[in-house]
């Protein structure tokens, strides 16, 4: 079975979030695959770009860092990437931006006559507040998508990749009474997006 690595960007552990990676990955395991869970804020990633990390154009196996080694070697590992995260100003978090830029380094990522990463599946999974109407009136949900999917994954040589926004997320506005049923829907829904395209 698959092994997946599964990105978890959100700063709360009990976040809608985080029940929707929790419940992804349990039912990843429950069908037999592996799990490796890479929670950026909970293990401490710092984001920000430094010289030790900067991409070296007349160098393509530059060593960058310790830890962003140690990520490219989980990401190696995996022959499925899951990043779930919310959409925050219709983008995903900094931290994710941040992993992209240190991680998805040049000489690893990209840079190579043959893409390192091509043969992976991915999926970007984002947990929108708004109605799926707004996005697609403001041409939001393409934008995502080519910045995710075409402008992340398939220039890394992912050509099975896909951007899967989970709309009308935000809680705040549920009456308490009517939250637990909208929770098992965004769960449901998140399960849905999985086997579509990360079947089993």
């Amino acid at each position: 079975m698959p092994h997946t690595l599964l990105v978890l960007a959100h700063h709360r552990s009990d976040s809608l979030t985080a029940q929707v990676a929790g419940h992804l990955q349990a039912r990843m395991e429950e069908a037999d695959g592996t799990v490796d869970v890479l929670d950026l804020y909970a293990e401490d990633f710092d984001p920000r770009l430094t010289p030790v990390d900067e991409p070296d154009w007349e160098d393509r196996e530059k060593r960058y860092s310790p830890e962003v080694h140690a990520h490219m070697d989980r990401i190696a590992a995996a022959d499925d990437i899951l990043v779930v995260f919310p959409v925050w100003w219709f983008a995903p978090p900094a931290v994710v931006k941040g992993w992209i830029d240190r991680v998805w380094n040049y000489g690893f990522a990209y840079g190579r006559s043959k893409p390192r990463l091509a043969g992976k599946r991915m999926l970007w999974l984002g947990l929108a507040g708004g109605p799926d109407s707004d996005y697609a009136k403001t041409g939001l949900d393409s934008a995502m998508d080519i910045q995710l999917r075409a402008s992340v994954s398939q220039f890394c040589g992912i050509v099975d990749s896909s951007v899967r926004l989970l709309h009308g997320t935000e809680l705040s506005g549920v009456p308490q009474a009517q939250r637990s049923a909208r929770v098992r829907e965004v769960l449901t829904a998140a399960g849905e997006a999985l086997e579509e395209r990360l079947p089993r």
